[in-house]
C-alpha cells in the first residue's frame, strides 16, 4: 500500500519544535510513540532531547528529563547558554529535571543488577511520576545506562516494552537516549533496544573536505511517513538547524 493511502491526517502528533525534524517526519513524532536517540559521545543526542522538551514546554505541554549519569544542575548549566531556552518553564513546572541515581535511592534498588521485580518497581514508578505530573513529554538520558544494570537481552525488551507501554498509555511520548561507538552497525549497545523502539533518529559525525560534520538519519518511525535522506545537524544557539546531505526518498512505517 502506497503512503498516500493511509490516513496520516488521523494520526495525533507531536511537533518536536525542533527546525526541519518536524518536516522530515511529517508533522512530527506520533503521539505515545517511543523513540530511539541513537549515536556516540559528542553528536548531539542529549541537545536534540532537550530541546524536544523545552519546546513542548514553552507550548505548553508538561515535560521530564530523566538524567541517569549527570547530574542535573550541569545540565541546566549547558542549557541554558541556548537562546531557546525560558527560564520561565522551570518556575511554572511545564519543564521537571530528576536524576534517577536519586529514584534509585528512594526505591531501594543501589545493588548492582537490577532483577524482574526492581525493573517492575522502576518503570511503575517512572510511569506513576508522569502521570501525576501530567507530563507530555518524557527524556529518559541513557537508557543505556540503565541497560548496564539490566544486563540480559530479555530484561532489557520487558524493560522497554513495559516502560513505553506504560507511558503510551497516559498519552506521554518519550525519547530514550542511546550510547554507541563511532564504529558499531548497530542502533544500541545490546542490539534489542531498537526492535521494541516505535522510532529511532540515527546521529553520527561524517567526515567531509575535512570537517567533521554531524549528522541525523530517520531509520524508522511507525505511523508515519518518513524522510530517508541523511541530514547535516547543526547546533547552533537558536537550536539545531537541519539541512540535507545527500538527496533521499520517504517510506511508511506502520505498526
Amino acid at each position: 500500500m502506497s503512503a498516500s493511502a493511509h490516513p496520516l491526517t488521523s494520526v495525533e502528533r507531536c511537533a518536536t519544535g525542533i527546525e526541519g525534524l518536524d518536516n522530515i517526519l511529517d508533522g512530527g513524532i506520533p503521539r505515545g510513540n517511543t523513540v530511539l536517540v541513537s549515536g556516540s559521545c559528542g553528536t548531539g543526542k542529549t541537545t536534540l532531547s532537550l530541546e524536544f522538551l523545552v519546546r513542548g514546554a514553552m507550548a505548553g505541554e508538561r515535560s521530564l528529563f530523566l538524567s541517569v549519569t549527570e547530574a542535573s544542575p550541569k545540565i541546566l548549566q549547558n542549557l541554558s547558554t541556548f537562546e531557546f531556552f525560558d527560564p520561565k518553564v522551570m518556575a511554572d513546572h511545564h519543564l521537571t529535571f530528576l536524576d534517577v541515581p536519586v529514584l534509585y535511592e528512594k526505591l531501594g534498588l543501589q545493588r548492582e543488577e537490577l532483577s524482574s521485580e526492581d525493573i517492575d518497581l522502576l518503570v511503575a514508578s517512572i510511569v506513576k511520576l508522569a502521570s501525576e505530573l501530567k507530563v507530555q513529554r518524557l527524556v529518559l538520558d541513557s537508557i543505556t545506562s540503565v541497560c548496564y544494570r539490566v544486563r540480559q537481552d530479555e530484561k532489557i525488551r520487558d524493560l522497554i516494552l513495559k516502560l513505553g507501554k506504560g507511558l503510551s498509555d497516559i498519552d506521554c511520548t518519550s525519547i530514550l537516549v542511546s550510547e554507541i561507538g563511532p564504529q558499531e552497525n548497530r542502533y544500541s549497545l545490546y542490539g534489542v533496544e531498537e526492535a521494541i523502539a516505535d522510532g529511532v533518529l540515527l546521529l553520527g559525525n561524517v567526515q567531509r573536505r575535512g570537517d567533521l560534520l554531524r549528522t541525523l538519519k530517520v531509520i524508522k518511525m511507525r505511523g508515519t511517513t518518513h524522510s530517508r535522506a541523511q541530514y547535516v545537524l547543526d547546533l547552533t544557539p537558536l537550536g539545531i538547524l537541519l539541512a540535507p546531505y545527500l538527496k533521499g526518498g520517504r517510506s511508511w512505517e506502520g505498526t
